[in-house]
């Protein structure tokens, strides 16, 4: 029986947003000088504050307030009637070194493996009903709020959007679990006060405010869902119909938004960041957070072989988990789930087993950081519109790295300025399909 099923996202300028974007560009300043910082950088914003809490360790030095006023310019919040300004907002850092007993599991020595940074699970999903094997539900839901960002950045229509917004996508999808209609779209978006009532009157201020609402609809449906409709593959274009129920900043005007209309936290947007509710979730967030985190890194390894089974031809859905104890290298176990959609004469216990048996070692801490190059400063791109389904890109950066150097007991920071490439969303890379095709037998 045809079923529904919805995603939703939030922009860049979502205040959850805010602090997940700050966060990472605070871990990348880290890593940029000192790839071996070990990070959990935790954000709180709300009206005209900022709140910087966590444990840091490294040789880096880094203006934590000049990076926090960074990242809201750019994400837009540059005007002080928004209550929340990148130049006037107070900014609060209360910063400290990890825990010592934490520290002594998850380093490196001659001794031992890099352990686990915490015990958990983590969780990757694969769907083959994109081409980068994401749920269309929520791959529709990022296009909508990156796409509104973009049009709000480039000034030319809808010049009243304001940074604060989200989406939603239904899907209708049959018993094959095939996208046959999209159902309903939810948008809403910051906007200014940009027609004002005639005079003081309840029934002015109400006129006023559906002359809004409905310019700001019309926009959508004219600037908006043609811009995303364009990003998608060509078969997708027949799920757009006109029996689409469209819900437009359904509670009328959305004039106070952002951190002054709600506070907004680190890793409080887990499922946008991942999967939209498809698959599982450890509950781990990951912004802000050095990849010796086994929430971040391992649900990146997760995801990566996730999608490289389901790119082999071997299912059509794969959800991977891993977990982990403190401080021990190797996986506690390695399971796979295909949802009935194998390929292989396999049952789902026997292809974990055989996961298991071939991959463990590619999902200890060290080998998971190294085969994705995770100590290079790589995060904040992926602190708004997902972590998963990215494109993986290789780019230069700069980077200055701060080593000490001693001599005869006189301790001395050396720095290396240099123009490094280094790869962006590794995680997606399609490079285990032949490996797991070979191991499978196909």
């Amino acid at each position: 029986m045809p079923y529904l099923f919805t995603s939703e996202s939030v922009s860049e300028g979502h205040p959850d947003k805010v602090a997940d974007q700050i966060s990472d560009a605070i871990l990348d300043a880290m890593l940029s000088q000192d790839p071996n910082s070990r990070v959990a950088c935790e954000t709180l914003v709300t009206t005209g504050l900022v709140v910087l809490a966590g444990e840091i360790t490294t040789n880096a030095y880094v203006d934590v307030q000049e990076i926090a006023r960074e990242t809201i310019e750019k994400i837009g919040y540059t005007r002080d009637e928004y209550q929340f300004s990148a130049k006037s907002c107070a900014i609060l850092s209360s910063l400290h070194s990890q825990s010592p007993d934490i520290a002594q599991g998850v380093d490196e020595n001659t001794a031992k493996e890099q352990g686990a940074g915490d015990q958990g699970m983590m969780f990757g999903y694969a769907t083959d009903e994109t081409d980068n094997f994401m749920p269309l539900t929520l791959e529709i839901a990022h296009l909508l709020v990156h796409e509104l960002a973009t049009i709000r950045k480039e000034g030319k229509v809808m010049t009243y959007l304001r940074p604060d917004a989200k989406s939603q996508v239904t899907i209708e999808y049959d018993d094959h679990h095939t996208p046959q209609r999209i159902d309903a779209i939810v948008v809403s978006t910051q906007h200014d006060d940009f027609v004002k009532p005639a005079d003081n009157t309840p029934q002015a201020k109400a006129e006023a405010e559906d002359k809004m609402q409905q310019k700001i609809r019309e926009d959508i449906l004219v600037y908006l869902i043609p811009a995303v409709k364009a990003k998608l593959p060509s078969r997708l274009h027949t799920l757009f119909n006109e029996s689409i129920k469209y819900f437009i900043n359904p509670t009328g005007v959305f004039i106070i938004g952002g951190p002054h209309g709600d506070s907004g936290l680190t890793g409080r947007k887990i499922i946008v960041d991942t999967f939209g509710g498809r698959g599982a979730h450890g509950g781990g967030a990951f912004s802000g957070k050095d990849p010796s985190k086994v929430d971040r890194s391992a649900a990146y390894a997760a995801r990566h072989l996730a999608k490289n089974f389901v790119a082999a031809g071997l299912s059509s859905q794969a959800l991977v988990q891993v977990s982990y104890a403190i401080g021990v290298a190797e996986p506690v176990s390695i399971n796979v789930n295909t949802y009935n959609t194998a390929k292989i004469n396999l049952s789902d216990g026997e292809i974990s087993a055989i996961i298991s048996q071939n991959f463990k070692n590619d999902f200890k801490p060290k080998a998971i950081i190294d085969r994705f190059q995770l100590k290079n400063p790589i995060y904040s791109p992926s602190a708004a519109y997902g972590h998963m389904g990215r494109t993986c890109v290789e780019k230069p950066i700069n980077v200055s790295y701060v080593s000490i150097r001693e001599d005869n007991g006189i301790k001395e920071e050396v720095r290396k300025n240099e123009i490094k490439n280094v790869i962006f969303f590794s995680w997606e890379k399609l490079d285990f399909v032949d490996k797991l095709r070979t191991v499978f037998a196909i």
